[in-house]
């Protein structure tokens, strides 16, 4: 894979995350803390752990082609890695204090995984079945 194709998809991701983090927080803070508005430094704050994750996929490219378990594998690495990293740096600055709000946010990372997941596979499967109907053209030409 080319290096403008993972950073393309790196951005993609960024954009994912960030934008689902937000909605998110939104619907949260509207049923929650109705009073309490975003401010520049949470902005950014956002904006920071959706690149460290999107940054993470890097892990995802590899030089040659692997095999549905080691992929399966690689997505439990993945997953594990982002809590273990985002959690961290919510500690780091302060962000959480406590096991419950480590807690909540293990939950939040793990929904957003899911959503981008989700999305990819989506993507995926988009791509995969247009490649499947080209090949299903070349081969009838070849027959006719």
């Amino acid at each position: 894979m080319k290096l403008s194709e993972i950073a393309k998809d790196i951005i993609r991701d960024f954009l994912v995350i960030f934008a689902s983090i937000i909605i998110i927080i939104t619907v949260l803070r509207q049923i929650y803390i109705p009073e309490l508005a975003f401010d520049l430094i949470s902005i950014y704050t956002i904006m920071g752990f959706s690149l460290l994750g999107a940054l993470t996929g890097i892990l995802w490219y590899t030089p040659h082609e692997i095999s549905e378990r080691a992929m399966r594998v690689r997505i439990v690495i993945h997953f594990l890695l982002l809590e273990i990293l985002l959690i961290g740096l919510a500690s780091l600055i302060g962000v959480v204090n406590d096991v419950s709000g480590a807690l909540l946010l293990a939950l939040q990372i793990a929904v957003v995984y899911a959503i981008v997941r989700v999305l990819s596979y989506e993507k995926d499967k988009k791509e995969a079945d247009q490649i499947n109907e080209r090949l299903k053209a070349v081969k009838q030409e070849n027959h006719e």
